[in-house]
């Protein structure tokens, strides 16, 4: 079958997808990555491959930017393609001291500002956290590769220019900071019975004002990639 977002059949996609919000970067890593890599998706330019990675089966795709983007993806990979696990690979903004660009942050858990949650009718709030077996086997990978690394919570919202400048009030809650995706990954996952972790490098620095460039966000920052390659 196919999706109106999707036009892999069944059996095309792996078990496990690593997805990224630009799908160019799916493509980066696919080329990387990937053995025998053969694109499943090209619909709304939205790049999917299935390849092999030290002999065993693995996709990558993008996802797009913010919560009902990666929410309609990451919703037809659980529930109509079999997927068991799905790893984010991404860029945040960080918002606490000691935590630089190039860093990798694991998302622990997602507060979010999005209405996303909404959907489920939950008597009050749920926290979307990781696997956590994902999560311990990406700390030890982490260490493994000897990178700068934190693990904790991060903030899904979806404003990307805020005019309020409100981070600073999850700042104080020990966020460690800023993307848009995570918190429908975690519940999307969670719904589904199946699994979620996202990762991250550090590309902006909001307290210093440093960001890295279009480049580095697209191609480099492989670190994050190897760490959720070994999750396979």
């Amino acid at each position: 079958m196919s999706t109106p977002h999707n036009a892999a059949k069944v059996g095309e996609i792996a078990e496990t997808v690593i997805m990224s919000g630009d799908p160019l970067r799916a493509k980066f890593m696919a080329e990387k990555f990937l053995d025998n890599a053969a694109c499943f998706n090209t619909v709304r330019n939205m790049f999917g491959y299935t390849g092999t990675y030290q002999g065993r089966p693995v996709s990558v795709m993008g996802h797009g930017m913010g919560m009902p983007s990666i929410g309609i993806y990451t919703y037809e990979l659980y529930h109509f393609y079999g997927v068991r696990q799905i790893i984010r690979v991404g860029t945040a903004g960080s918002i606490q001291k000691g935590i630089n660009i190039g860093d990798i942050i694991l998302a622990q858990g997602a507060c979010t500002d999005s209405n996303y949650l909404h959907q489920y009718g939950l008597p009050g709030t749920y926290a979307p956290i990781a696997d956590f077996d994902l999560l311990s086997r990406a700390v030890d990978k982490c260490k493994e590769m000897g990178v700068d690394y934190q693990v904790g919570n991060v903030l899904s919202s979806d404003i990307f220019y805020d005019d309020n400048k409100e981070w600073h009030q999850w700042q104080k809650m020990g966020i460690l900071a800023l993307e848009m995706e995570s918190a429908a990954l975690y519940a999307n996952a969670a719904r589904a019975g199946k699994k979620a972790l996202a990762l991250f490098t550090v590309s902006d620095n909001l307290i210093e004002a440093k960001a890295a460039t279009a480049e580095q966000r697209q191609q480099a920052f492989t670190d994050m990639m190897e760490v959720a390659f070994s999750l396979i």
